[in-house]
Formats: C-alpha cells, sequence, structure tokens
C-alpha cells in the first residue's frame, strides 16, 4: 500500500461519519463525539433522517458532502455497507473503515457471501477498506478516534504504536496503558482485515517517527502473507523493537479465533520461528507484554550478557539470581579488585561478592556509593538494582542517582521494588525518571531477556 494513501486512516483533513446517529448509546454517536472534541479537520455526518446532529449538518448521502472527505467511517448495518463504500468510491474517497460487524465471523454463507462482495465493490473503486468489524483508529497526535467506547481513559501522547486485531483488547490495552502512564502514539484495530492487513499496518509503523516501539496482538495472518511478514517485520524491526502477543496458541484457542475475527490461527510453532527470524519480541503473557514495553522505552540496548545484581535483601538477591541465571544471564563473580573496593566502603557484615548485599542497615548513600564502584569497574554490561524499602535508613532518595548514572553509564539499569506504601512511592520515583521498575523478580528477568536477544539481532548476532 502506497504510504500517502495508508496515512489517510491516520492523518486526514476531513472525515465522514456514515451512521452519525444523536442517540445516546449509538455507536455512531459516540464516533461523532469523538471527533468533536478532538479532531481538528472537517467533520461530515450522514443520516438519512437528520438534519443536524449534535450542531453539525447532517447530510442524507455521502454524495451531497460538499467535498470528497480523506476518510469515511460506516457504522451502519452489514447489509447496507457494500452501497455505502460503493457510494464513497464514486465520490473520490479512498479511505474508509468499516465499524460494522455481520460479516464473515459470523460463521454463515451470507456473512461470507456479504464480506466478498464488501472486498469486490471497494477494489472496483480503489478504496482501501480497514475492517470489517473492527474499532478501527486511534491517532493520539491529530485527534483521530473511531473507538467507539465512552469508558476508555486516554493515554498521554508517547511513543508505543498499537496493532491489534481485536478491538476490545485494544480498548483494555489502552486503559490500562492511561493507568500506568504508558504512552501511545497511535493504535488500530483491524477486524476481518479484508484488504488492510496486520503487514501493511507494521510497514507504516516502521516508518512512523513518533513510534518507537510497535505493540502488536495477532491470532493469525492472512494466508500467503506469512513471507511478506517475515520481510516487512526484519526491516522494521532493523529500527525498533516490535512486541507481539500471538493469541490461538493451542488447537482450541485457534478455533475461538476463527470464530472471533475469522482468523486463521495457524501452527504456532511456525509462528514462533518466523518471530524469531524476523527480530521479533514475542510476549508469552500479557504482563510480560506490557513489561517488554516498558524496558524498551525506558533502556537501551545490552552489550553482553553479564549482570551485577545490588540488594538489601540476602533472600531477593538469591531469588533474582535463579530468575536471571535461568534465562540464561550471567552474574560474573566480582574480582579481587572490586570486592577490595567494595569492601573498603562497605561494613564488614556486607556481602561484596554478586550479589551485593547492602543487607538491612543499607541507606541512599551506600547504595549510591556501591553502584558507582560497580559502574567503574566496567565488568557489567547492566545493574539490577533490588530495593525493599521496609528497612528503617531507607528513603529512596537513591533513585535520582541511579537514573542520573543510567543516562550516563549507557547501560540498562532495572530495578526490583516490592511492598506497598513505601515501595510505590520509590518505584513511581524511579519509573519517572526512566529505570524500569519490576515487582517480581521473574518478570524482570525475562523483560531484560528480551531487551538482550533484541539487542543482539540488532547487533548481528545470534543466540538462543
Amino acid at each position: 500500500m502506497s504510504h500517502s494513501i495508508l496515512s489517510k486512516f491516520f492523518q486526514p483533513s476531513s472525515v465522514a461519519i456514515v451512521g452519525a446517529s444523536p442517540k445516546e448509546g449509538k455507536i455512531g454517536r459516540v464516533i461523532l463525539e469523538n471527533f468533536i472534541s478532538r479532531f481538528g479537520g472537517r467533520v461530515y455526518p450522514v443520516n438519512r433522517n437528520y438534519d443536524e446532529i449534535l450542531g453539525l449538518k447532517c447530510y442524507r448521502s455521502v454524495g451531497e458532502i460538499p467535498e470528497a472527505p480523506d476518510l469515511a467511517v460506516v457504522a451502519v448495518p452489514a447489509p447496507e455497507v457494500p452501497a455505502v463504500v460503493e457510494e464513497l468510491g464514486e465520490r473520490g474517497t479512498r479511505a474508509v473503515i468499516v465499524v460494522s460487524g455481520g460479516f464473515r465471523e459470523m460463521g454463515t454463507a451470507e456473512g461470507e457471501l456479504l464480506e466478498r462482495k464488501l472486498l469486490e465493490v471497494a477494489k472496483s473503486y480503489g478504496v482501501r477498506l480497514l475492517g470489517p468489524n473492527c474499532i478501527g483508529v486511534f491517532d493520539n497526535w491529530n485527534g483521530v478516534n473511531t473507538f467507539f467506547t465512552t469508558k476508555m481513559k486516554i493515554p498521554p501522547r508517547g511513543c508505543v504504536g498499537i496493532i491489534s486485531q481485536s478491538g476490545a483488547f485494544a480498548i483494555a490495552l489502552m486503559d490500562l496503558m492511561a493507568h500506568r502512564g504508558i504512552g501511545v502514539s497511535r493504535a488500530v484495530s483491524y477486524g476481518n482485515k479484508i484488504d488492510v492487513d496486520d503487514v501493511e499496518l507494521l510497514e507504516f509503523f516502521g516508518k512512523d517517527d513518533r513510534t518507537r516501539v510497535v505493540l502488536m496482538y495477532i491470532e493469525g495472518l492472512r494466508e500467503g502473507r506469512g513471507r511478506l511478514f517475515i520481510d516487512v517485520a526484519r526491516r522494521v524491526s532493523e529500527k525498533k523493537p516490535i512486541v507481539i502477543y500471538k493469541a490461538g496458541r493451542t488447537a482450541r484457542g485457534g478455533r475461538a479465533a476463527a470464530s472471533h475475527t475469522a482468523a486463521v490461527a495457524g501452527d504456532y510453532q511456525i509462528y514462533r520461528a518466523a518471530f524469531r527470524q524476523a527480530g521479533v519480541v514475542e510476549a508469552e503473557s500479557f504482563d510480560e507484554m506490557l513489561d517488554v514495553v516498558r524496558i524498551f522505552l525506558d533502556q537501551p540496548l545490552i552489550c553482553g550478557n553479564r549482570v551485577f545484581v545490588v540488594t538489601d535483601a540476602g533472600g531477593v538477591g538469591v531469588m533474582l539470581t535463579d530468575a536471571l541465571t535461568s534465562v540464561g544471564f550471567e552474574l560474573p563473580v566480582a574480582p579481587p579488585s572490586l570486592r577490595e573496593r567494595l569492601r573498603n566502603e562497605l561494613p564488614p557484615h556486607a556481602i561484596v561478592d554478586n550479589p551485593v548485599d547492602l543487607t538491612g542497615d543499607a541507606s541512599d548513600e551506600r547504595y549510591v556509593r556501591v553502584l558507582e564502584i560497580i559502574a567503574e569497574d566496567g565488568d557489567a554490561d547492566a545493574i539490577v538494582v533490588a530495593a525493599l524499602p521496609q528497612i528503617p535508613n531507607l528513603r529512596g532518595t537513591f533513585a535520582d542517582y541511579v537514573a542520573e548514572l543510567k543516562n550516563r553509564w549507557g547501560k540498562p539499569i532495572v530495578s526490583l521494588v516490592i511492598g506497598s506504601k513505601d515501595a510505590i512511592e520509590i518505584a513511581g520515583r524511579l519509573q519517572e525518571k526512566g529505570v524500569t521498575v519490576f515487582e517480581s523478580p521473574e518478570r524482570l528477568a525475562k523483560s531484560l531477556r528480551a531487551l538482550y536477544l533484541y539487542s543482539m539481532f540488532r547487533a548481528g548476532k545470534r543466540c538462543c
């Protein structure tokens, strides 16, 4: 797809909403309200039953609109959709989002026939179509928002681009990202993807300067698109990370995907091999998906697999050692020169190996001194700072130094913080300054592993 045509879905100067409605609870009303509230371009409601909707002149047909809108959003009953798209094609609109359901996903012959007819009409007029059975597009910079929900909290403007086959999942994900303060650039849900699909959207997001990390939820690729997906994904991965959650990994899950968006989930092992080949990072759980996104947003690439752990709790140090080594990291034994420097700074009861255990009387100042020494030593590719704030002398002021050290050092520094009130305050302070915070050793290790795998891909190295 031409980049200029696809950009009309995200950056139109004018939009027609076919099926706009003044009635509370109607999809056509929610979408119209979205555009009125944030979109800076021209908005044309279309509904044969009204002269005005929400203060805007309403047009009885697409043909009455004074211009060919850059984008059209169609929210009418499924049987009416092909005729509407034909009218839009005749008018000159080339980008159409069909949010209406009732097509192939129904599993009926009538639904399949209707979907084929819709695609034939779109192709005959050169119309590029997103959907049907989708929620469409959210652009946090241009104000395009066809996500027809009034309950989703809008995330801050940021650098994560979302491509999701499931509309409800995209809404829930963005709502959670808003709650966690993770910024979104653009999001799209394509539903049955009879025309515009995940491969084309991935290519678009790969060229999008506002997107630093691409997050994808897919149930299955269209038949015959596997090789192209690998090629596009590899090109995008060479510039920015792609994090994918693949649903329909089991036989029963694949059946559920087919009834959801008419997806062909396919053999999961084939997908896994393709992801590895293309440098894609696969998230195996919902928590891991957002953890990995956060670490990519916060951290520089990692040069190797040597990790040093600094903790104020010996047991947590052991847990981190197990978690990190189980995913392939090395915790090198502190060399004699480093041990000597640490011993000169720490009380006799502290442990100066790796993990470095500052013990339960640790202070912010002790963290600062030790982290500086480890960074200067140069034997670590990444540092994990485990801070249990329940100990009496820890106030959390070390967070400012950790962030400064990460930026000066140019290597990843991540943190493990466990607890309630004080932990939340320290974690917030660290996260605010770009030090990725985790609540469990296992989640930290898996996310750091994802950063390592992607870093090796970017460096042109193979690793298991």
